[in-house]
């Protein structure tokens, strides 16, 4: 009789646990369906190796190796444990039950004890870091469910080696120390209670572990740990191709009422996906250059808002149905959702929901972004953060046309001069004449040319970044490179004005600049400007350019190594080198500019604590070179700060808006005297004979 009540039981308990799991995943999956459809690319070899490598692999956890190996426990363990669950519910039906593994039992049972163990170690060391050691990434947001994910987690395991430790008192089982080392020492520890009083404490801590179970289990997906449900989908349908690519508006729809993303369903479902896959961890705000120093945008907390609107929203829309428990669709949204129930005749557009630009993410968040990727670089489930906050400040600046003062003028001097100090794009070549000591042709002087080198905005009118065009101009003289440069007919790269959210003005650029380049045969673009590198890489292909595109630190290596160029001279100098953003992360592009360096004799590489991958941004990129920081401490001082700590001469970098930045943070320190600020092809034009 007790047997055939604790089946009901179990049954009656299991069965509305896994109802109300089914319903809340659902409901979850109707709100990313609302989002738009976006073209899907097969590509299965790249989604394959990024499920093998970020999913299972947890590669990017490891940039927190102690969370690394930590996460790496719970992950296997987590599978292990669930082929162990199905044996011990049945072993409260079926007294001394075993799986059929014969002689292979005794190595299940290791194997699962282990991993028991293992997990209750991991749990109580994410514990500890996150109320002993208070990491800062994750004391963002004090409430109770980080506190229930370790309670739950710690009685999970606790339960599962006392359930098989009293299982064997039940049975009058001689401990195993051998196979069942956890669960034995608990037998042989409370061997004196008797096998009557071992079979109560086993049921006690059988269903201690089952309500445990079923509670967990409704709990995942309402809260952070929905990331164990979405991570995967997201990292394998996360979009391929080159890192960072914006999706480009189609201009020619005619049924378009708004361009760019207003309301939360504007985004696409693969962008939805992002939302719930956020394990909040911290990883993306505790490296974002905006948050650290004082901004008011974190990344973590833009994704966790816009799903949590989601969620309330899209409780409204789908209308749910009677038969679903308000309380999976969350917070406020229960009684949003309770609202549309009760007045079916209601519309979800007649509730009053919170604007999502404005009420939920505030304009001073978006602005913040300087675009670098360090928060998707960072995040463990392959969360897209830069393109949401794009597709924002394109509905801001394409459909309200309310942005930043800045912003306005500095599309008001693209579209008029091309540049964006707005001077006189008959300018655009007058640097040349300073400069007679090298030979710079434009497209019209010579009769053919095998690189077109793109001077860029940067090049042509700022004072500082001339002197690196004249440096770059120099290696190719002497490398005996045939270039040409367009001249006055150059336009802007458009780069920066897509970043700011004016994806009309780019594609207008894009297409001017396309149409020169096969007017004059353009073949291979050379640059000194990573953005104009990465946008004529990675972007123009898909408006119809077909070209070769270099960076021009890859061509001076490439240079050096052929012997075209040899730097005989000393370089005595201890140079803090600077990763750029779109060289770096953007492109992968991390040893070719060290290796330049190492090829110059005197020359001492200085690393900082955050370089490479996690460098942290000058500041300059998506547009904020030309928008006032009026919050926290300015960026770029604070990466300056970061070099200076290594007590450099020099601080070298590979971009004309870096090398800015840089060098306004050491006036802005007064180090300009004892810290020069340099480019790559400057420290190379030095080094050459001549």
């Amino acid at each position: 009789m007790l047997s055939l009540l604790n089946l009901l039981a179990f049954l009656a308990l299991s069965g509305y646990a896994v109802y109300l799991f089914v319903q809340v995943v659902y409901t979850r999956y109707l709100f990313v369906k609302l989002g738009k459809k976006a073209e899907f690319e097969p590509n299965l070899k790249e989604r394959i190796t990024a499920l093998l490598v970020n999913g299972f692999g947890q590669r990017k956890l490891f940039k927190d190796k102690k969370s690394g190996y930590m996460h790496l426990v719970l992950f296997y363990t987590f599978f292990i444990i669930q082929v162990g669950l199905i044996e011990l519910i049945i072993k409260g039906f079926i007294k001394g039950y075993e799986f059929p593994f014969g002689e292979g039992h005794k190595y299940f049972s290791l194997l699962q004890e282990w991993a028991t163990f293992l997990m209750l170690l991991a749990v109580l060391y994410g514990l500890y870091r996150r109320y002993g050691e208070k990491l800062k990434r994750l004391q963002w947001k004090r409430n109770g469910k980080a506190a229930f994910v370790y309670i739950a987690l710690s009685i999970l395991t606790t339960s599962i080696l006392l359930s098989l430790g009293f299982e064997a008192i039940m049975l009058d089982h001689e401990p195993n120390l051998t196979y069942a080392p956890f669960s034995g020492a608990i037998a042989l520890l409370f061997s004196g209670v008797g096998s009557t009083a071992g079979t109560v404490i086993f049921y006690i801590f059988w269903w201690m572990h089952m309500i445990t179970v079923f509670s967990f289990m409704v709990f995942v997906p309402q809260s952070k740990q929905a990331h164990e449900l979405f991570a995967m989908i997201n990292i394998f349908f996360k979009k391929t191709g080159p890192v960072g690519k914006l999706r480009k508006i189609d201009f020619e729809d005619e049924d378009a009422e708004e361009f760019g993303v207003g309301k939360i369903e504007n985004f696409t479902q693969q962008q939805l996906i992002d939302l719930y896959a956020c394990a909040e961890c911290g990883r993306c705000t505790n490296m974002c250059p905006a948050s650290v120093t004082g901004k008011t945008l974190s990344p973590m907390e833009l994704i966790v808002k816009m799903r949590d609107h989601l969620t309330e929203k899209g409780a409204v829309i789908t209308s749910r149905s009677p038969w679903v428990p308000s309380y999976v669709f969350g917070s406020r949204a229960s009684s949003l959702s309770s609202m549309a129930g009760l007045a079916e005749q209601q519309t979800a557009a007649t509730l009053e929901m919170p604007n999502l630009i404005g009420d939920v993410i505030t304009e001073e968040e978006l602005w913040a972004c300087t675009t670098c990727r360090n928060c998707e670089d960072q995040c463990p489930v392959s969360n897209e953060h830069v393109d949401k906050i794009i597709d924002l400040r394109r509905y801001l600046v394409m459909t309200e046309g309310n942005m930043p003062q800045e912003a306005t003028r500095y599309f008001q001097n693209i579209e008029r001069q091309s540049n964006p100090w707005g001077i006189n794009r008959k300018e655009r070549i007058k640097w040349r004449e300073e400069f007679n000591d090298v030979v710079v042709p434009t497209v019209n002087e010579v009769e053919e040319f095998e690189y077109l080198f793109w001077v860029g905005s940067m090049g042509s009118f700022d004072k500082r970044s001339q002197k690196i065009v004249h440096s770059f101009a120099k290696i190719m003289n002497s490398a005996g490179v045939s270039f040409a440069i367009l001249g006055n007919e150059e336009r802007n790269s458009g780069d920066t004005a897509r970043r700011m959210g004016n994806e009309f003005l780019f594609q207008q650029l894009c297409q001017e600049n396309i149409a020169n380049f096969q007017a004059y045969g353009v073949k291979k673009i050379i640059t000194i400007d990573p953005h104009a590198f990465n946008t004529f890489k990675n972007e123009y292909p898909e408006f119809g350019l077909e070209a070769e595109v270099f960076h021009h630190t890859e061509l001076i290596w490439k240079w050096i190594q052929e012997g075209s160029i040899k730097p005989v001279k000393e370089v005595r100098e201890a140079i803090a080198y600077h990763d750029s953003c779109y060289l770096g992360r953007y492109n992968n592009i991390y040893d070719i500019p060290r290796q330049i360096l190492k090829s110059i004799r005197g020359v001492k590489i200085l690393e900082m604590e955050r370089n490479r991958e996690d460098a942290m941004c000058c500041g300059a990129g998506g547009g904020r070179m030309w928008i006032e920081e009026t919050q926290g401490k300015r960026i770029n001082v604070e990466r300056t700060e970061q070099a200076l700590k290594l007590s450099p001469t020099m601080i070298g970098s590979n971009c004309p808006y870096c090398l800015t930045m840089l060098s306004d943070g050491t006036k802005a320190l007064e180090a300009e005297e004892q810290v020069k600020t340099m480019d790559i092809a400057e420290i190379v034009a030095r080094s050459l004979a001549g």
